[in-house]
């Protein structure tokens, strides 16, 4: 039986982040308090993945709250909005993060009619209750889905297929389980043998430090590969499938994911290997028509040539451009993978029937 490893803990009213960029020398939970250590661990990516930072974001912001001692239910809202605001600033391209915080507040603003000025002090341990509990609804659903997910993506596969992957969308990317690799952690367990192979996925490396040391902690077969060793691969025949995440999904079936994945899906539209997205339905963003309308985050250039090296590996000072995300075209995505079935083009079509 797979252990999974959780990337978010929350114990006795405390919350735990293991902090991913220790990873994989240390196994090291960060203990989260306030706002501006939410806000940190989210943008130096100790948390990182759609999914995780969405359920980091609703328990955190219930966490960063808690402690707020108020006159009324307005200056509640208030100050609860202003922490939800600066929570959302630490990154702009995961559409989990708003979802997350947007239906935290939601919750808050449902329970108006429940606040009674006259006995504000009880109902506000009343309101944070539930917030609680929407924090850990949130969470449990996340497992809920990534579950769903293995199950209908592992459909997708047979036993013993060779399976090429970009970043992590693994147990640590989510609650539990993952998306794109939940099927190959169930595979695991039923027997099925898959020969996966991990991009490094440049410069960040989660693909190294994350997806190969999850997978063989896993026991399951993993060899680590370049970025630009996926054509090699697959011109070798040693794909049968490419299984990615994603961050947000545009109405018209684009996905923004770790820079790199659109190359990889071009190569095996190339090769006729197909290329399975893996995407909760809450990372379906039917407000933003196409991909050129996802906002790419830019990181410091410094990532590409000095955060892993002892010397500088390029020129102090040298121009760089360093987008987190890149999009994929839908045409390249053979299907997208959710929770709640298996979708294929049309994507402008079928992607908002799976609402329905």
């Amino acid at each position: 039986m797979t252990s999974f490893i959780t990337p978010i803990k929350y114990e006795q009213d405390t919350m735990y982040l293991l902090d991913q960029t220790l990873l994989p020398s240390k196994e090291v939970y960060i203990e989260i308090n306030n706002k501006e250590e939410l806000w940190e661990a989210i943008y130096r990516l100790k948390v990182r993945g759609a999914p995780a930072i969405g359920v980091a974001a609703a328990c955190g912001l219930y966490v960063c709250t808690r402690d707020l001692l108020t006159d009324s239910y307005g200056e509640f809202c208030a100050k609860f909005h202003e922490v939800k605001e600066y929570i959302a600033s630490s990154r702009p391209t995961a559409v989990n993060l708003f979802w997350a915080l947007n239906r935290m507040e939601q919750k808050l603003l449902a329970l108006k009619s429940s606040a009674s000025s006259s006995c504000w002090e009880k109902e506000q341990i009343h309101i944070k209750n539930q917030l609680k509990e929407e924090a850990l609804k949130i969470y449990q659903e996340d497992v809920e889905a990534c579950y769903a997910m293995g199950v209908n993506g592992l459909s997708l596969l047979k036993p013993g297929m060779g399976i090429l992957t970009h970043c992590n969308a693994g147990t640590i990317a989510t609650a539990k389980y993952g998306t794109c690799l939940a099927p190959l952690h169930l595979g695991q367990e039923r027997g099925y043998d898959f020969k996966v192979f991990a991009d490094e996925t440049r410069p960040l490396l989660q693909g190294a430090r994350l997806t190969a040391w999850e997978l063989n902690k896993a026991g399951i077969d993993v060899t680590l590969i370049c970025d630009n060793m996926a054509s090699i691969v697959m011109k070798n025949g040693w794909i049968d499938a490419v299984v990615v995440g994603c961050d947000r999904m545009a109405a018209n079936g684009d996905g923004a994911n770790k820079i790199g994945t659109s190359a990889v899906a071009i190569l095996a539209k190339e090769y006729k290997i197909p290329f399975y997205m893996f995407v909760p339905t809450s990372t379906i963003d039917l407000n933003t028509p196409t991909g050129q309308d996802i906002h790419i985050e830019e990181r410091n250039g410094e990532e590409i040539y000095k955060l892993w090296y002892a010397e500088n590996m390029a020129p102090e000072g040298i121009k760089t451009y360093n987008p987190a995300f890149d999009v994929t075209d839908a045409k390249y995505i053979t299907a997208v993978v959710t929770e709640r079935g298996i979708i294929y083009p049309p994507y402008d079509i079928n992607l908002p029937k799976i609402f329905e």
